[in-house]
């Protein structure tokens, strides 16, 4: 237990210390008046329990004063998140209005809205590679502006979006061996990334270095939540001069997420989307923070003086 006005106390205390010896000597006088006087206290003895009683109260009632408080472990969403938003050229599809980049990073505002002011939340955008956009923070102006910042170009690496969104955790560079040797990046139990994305990967090595980087991911404790951008017939959009067909790989984005122990969060529509930021669970982390006590020593004091009051009334017939 700490004290934020320990002063405060020792004050109390002296002035408990002095009324308890001013008891003591006031009693003593008083015995020794009756007896003087020739008057026998035997067979009467009674103890003036209501004054320490209400001594007592008064000492606790000074701890309260001094702001006593314990740090106690509380249960609350907390750590970092990583908003990773797609920005290939698939993502200009207008399949969800007016597009899937914009109805994403709707959907990633509204999140950032619903966050309490103990999480840090970062931006990656990727599309054949990944760029941290916005460190994570607790800014919440300039991960917003971060988010609306993003234009659609280039290809697809979903892999790419895990290792920059790891980077942007851990705060170093983070890459899969040559050999497909996977880093050991510590425990980050506390990190979540939100994976904003059709699902489409273009970037090279496959399936098998997404699945790579989806494991690395796991094995640093980091969820993944994936939310997928389009819809499962597709449309087509123009890259450069070329008409090209694109649609929801459902089935990627499941895989990367259940990898993670994560949710795959389907949304094919603008309103589905947006409503999507309500569906993501952060995880509870348990953090060491100070409660005050002050109200339980104050009404602790209170019923000592109460309790004090009664018994004086009782042995004198007045209260005070």
């Amino acid at each position: 237990m700490s004290l934020s006005y320990p002063l405060l106390l020792v004050l109390g205390l002296l002035v408990a210390g002095g009324l308890s010896v001013g008891v003591v000597l006031v009693s003593r006088r008083r015995v020794a008046a009756l007896t003087a006087a020739g008057l026998s206290l035997a067979g009467r003895r009674t103890r003036p329990l209501g004054l320490w009683f209400s001594l007592v109260g008064l000492v606790v009632l000074a701890v309260a004063v001094a702001g006593p408080a314990a740090s106690l472990p509380v249960g609350r969403s907390a750590g970092t998140v990583i908003l990773a938003m797609d920005v290939s050229n698939s993502m200009s599809a207008d399949d969800v209005a007016p597009s899937r980049l914009a109805a994403a990073q709707q959907a990633a505002l509204s999140f950032i809205d619903g966050q309490p002011d103990t999480v840090d939340i970062g931006v990656v955008g990727f599309d054949q590679g990944a760029l941290t956009t916005s460190l994570p923070g607790a800014d919440r102006a300039a991960t917003k502006a971060a988010v609306q910042s993003l234009r659609v170009s280039g290809g697809t690496s979903l892999a790419s979006a895990i290792l920059g969104s790891l980077s942007a955790i851990t705060g170093k560079p983070v890459a899969i061996g040559k050999d497909g040797a996977l880093p050991d990046l510590g425990n980050w139990g506390s990190a979540t990334i939100v994976l904003f994305s059709d699902g489409e990967d273009s970037g090279g090595g496959g399936s098998d270095v997404v699945t790579a980087a989806s494991t690395l991911a796991q094995n640093a404790g980091v969820h993944i939540e994936a939310v997928g951008v389009g819809t499962a017939n597709g449309t087509t959009v123009e890259i450069d001069g070329y008409r090209v067909h694109t649609a929801l790989d459902a089935d990627q984005l499941t895989a990367i997420a259940q990898t993670t122990g994560g949710s795959y969060h389907p949304a094919s529509d603008a309103a589905e989307l947006d409503g999507v930021a309500s569906t993501i669970d952060l995880r509870l982390t348990v953090a060491k923070q100070d409660v005050p006590l002050a109200g339980g020593f104050i009404a602790l004091a209170l019923a000592l003086l109460a309790v004090g009051a009664l018994l004086n009334g009782v042995r004198t017939g007045r209260l005070v």
